[in-house]
């Protein structure tokens, strides 16, 4: 990922109209800012959310609320609460997202 051509602005999150976007299980709501090709989203996920599958982009991730629980394709699992982070790269290893309780994160992809 490259950052250019990017303007200093700032982003007041809760004026971006969030989309729904419906996991296996949950709802996941996206506010999301494009800058050329790189994403910036605060994602709120709801109680019992569930991905409906295996995500192979890169993220830079930051759980900044709740839980997160992630699963990689090989088995292992994560758990991240409030000021915890992951980054993976794009193709690296196949995850996929849950949360039992609910989890509000910023995401750079």
């Amino acid at each position: 990922m490259e950052l250019r051509n990017i303007p200093f602005s700032t982003i007041d999150w809760s004026s971006v109209e969030p989309t729904e976007h419906r996991g296996e299980t949950g709802m996941a709501y996206w506010r999301t800012r494009h800058y050329g090709d790189v994403r910036v989203r605060m994602v709120e996920y709801s109680p019992n959310y569930r991905a409906d599958h295996w995500c192979k982009k890169g993220h830079i991730l930051l759980c900044l609320q709740g839980e997160l629980h992630t699963e990689l394709e090989d088995g292992r699992v994560t758990v991240l609460g409030p000021g915890m982070s992951y980054q993976v790269a794009d193709g690296a290893e196949a995850h996929r997202s849950s949360t039992p309780t609910g989890a509000t994160l910023f995401i750079v992809d």
